[in-house]
């Protein structure tokens, strides 16, 4: 009973979850945005054109995050650089698309967001390439 009321911690426990916070982030984010890749004719005249940009390219951009810099997460290369841009997409999702709404339509947006915070603010752990590279 004292372990569970304890707030220290040990350096194997603290990897193992930024591992398990990276894996299953990074993976039901790439889950998120392969949806989004296989029905992307479907969605391009629904999505919003962010800075004019267009609605075909904001979308690629929104997938480029949600797949690639997810996959980086996953693995743990570059982990801090890569959640940069899923951040700002999720972003966007909760403050524009979702009009701010945490606890409604917007809930899944603030969930991924702050997962991605908290990854960008603890980095990757030692159960990572980063880590095994000693970044």
């Amino acid at each position: 009973m004292s372990k569970l009321m304890s707030t220290s911690y040990t350096t194997g426990s603290f990897n193992l979850a930024t591992l398990l916070m990276r894996l299953s982030f990074g993976a039901l984010m790439i889950n998120h945005g392969l949806q989004k890749f296989k029905a992307f004719d479907a969605i391009k005249p629904k999505f919003m054109s962010l800075f004019g940009l267009g609605q075909g390219f904001t979308l690629g951009l929104v997938i480029f995050a949600e797949v690639i810099c997810a996959g980086l997460v996953l693995i743990g290369l570059f982990t801090r650089f890569a959640t940069i841009p899923v951040i700002i997409v999720m972003c966007v999702a909760l403050f524009m698309a979702h009009k701010g709404l945490i606890f409604g339509e917007g809930e899944m947006a603030a969930l991924f967001l702050s997962g991605y915070l908290a990854l960008l603010i603890v980095g990757p752990g030692k159960i990572s390439v980063d880590g095994m590279a000693g970044k």
